[in-house]
């Protein structure tokens, strides 16, 4: 996956793990009953309505909180084809990584973003361009070995592919 395109789901700063996936289903194995109660305490419409290759923009700060997982999981279970914040909380970026959820950083996408919006996103060269209304922003793209970990799905599904080799 070198890009992403859809509509977007906006919030604020300091969006934590504990909104994005409250503690009291950390207990569910599955990733899609995960993405069922993703954001409820926040948005409680985003799990209804969120599609597949959807955006979510949030502001500084992004995932703070716990180091758990399940956060950037039920993220991208539920659908969303990329992150795009001011900033994120160092774990949550590894995390997301790690299993494969494209993040990036630009606070000046962020602010111009509203929700709904239409919005084009190209990792290898870190544009993003919103469709509704004709803005692009320049955000830093990842690096070619990071890029190589997404588009396979994260960490170890990427260490297995190198194994393969």
């Amino acid at each position: 996956m070198n890009e992403a395109k859809g509509k977007t789901f906006v919030y604020g700063d300091n969006v934590d793990t504990d909104v994005i996936i409250p503690a009291r289903y950390l207990n569910t194995p599955d990733a899609k009953a995960l993405a069922e109660h993703c954001m409820e305490d926040l948005d409680e419409s985003f799990a209804k309505n969120v599609k597949e290759g959807d955006l979510m923009i949030a502001g500084w700060n992004f995932g703070c909180g716990s180091s758990r997982e399940h956060a950037p999981l039920a993220i991208k279970t539920s659908g969303i084809h990329c992150v795009i914040a001011k900033s994120f909380a160092r774990i949550f970026y590894r995390n997301a990584i790690n299993i494969g959820l494209p993040i990036l950083e630009c606070e000046a996408a962020v602010d111009g973003i509203q929700p709904g919006d239409e919005v084009e996103v190209d990792f290898t060269t870190g544009v993003i361009c919103d469709k509704t209304t004709g803005q692009s922003w320049q955000a830093e793209p990842f690096p070619a070995f990071i890029q190589d970990i997404i588009r396979c799905g994260g960490w170890m599904k990427y260490l297995r592919q190198m194994q393969d080799r």
